[in-house]
């Protein structure tokens, strides 16, 4: 498990100058939250339910419900390989299998250095283009996995890696 890096605050800060400091702006200020750590770290959360005036409880609930928020630190590349029927026919198994390989990492883990976090989705509606890796924001139709390696970059793993 990664080590929960240092939280600066003053990125908070500035997220919440920019809404108003009432319940219904929760979910965009989780939002900024998110993208801006890569997380929403427990203290961050705390300070938002106090500047919000909401309850923590709620907050976490909010945290916890959408999958698009995480309460542990993420990789600044997040990768998802598809499961979906048509990317499992077409070896989805083998590209997770060689993303663990070169990573070191399986499916809802991070790297130690907070480099990569390896994500499987239900479905990312590109079938016709499977099996289907997203690598950051950049989507790999067809993708094999002896191809994975350039897809991930010169970081993304050791090509001797066991």
């Amino acid at each position: 498990m990664p080590q929960q890096p240092c939280v600066d605050m003053t990125l908070l800060d500035a997220i919440l100058e920019r809404y108003p400091r009432e319940e219904p702006s929760l979910i965009q200020v989780l939002q900024d939250v998110q993208r801006t750590y890569n997380y929403l770290p427990c203290e961050v959360l705390q300070r938002v339910a106090t500047a919000l005036d909401v309850p923590l409880a709620k907050v976490f609930s909010v945290s916890t419900f959408y999958k698009a928020f995480s309460l542990t630190p993420q990789g600044r590349v997040i990768v998802k390989v598809c499961t979906g029927t048509a990317c499992h026919i077409r070896g989805a198994g083998q590209l997770i299998d060689e993303v663990r390989r070169r990573l070191r990492i399986g499916p809802g883990e991070t790297t130690e250095d907070l480099g990569f976090t390896l994500q499987t989705v239900n479905c990312v509606g590109a079938c016709a283009m499977a099996p289907v890796v997203i690598v950051g924001e950049k989507y790999v139709g067809a993708a094999k996995a002896s191809d994975l390696a350039k897809h991930l970059g010169a970081t993304g793993g050791d090509d001797d890696a066991n």
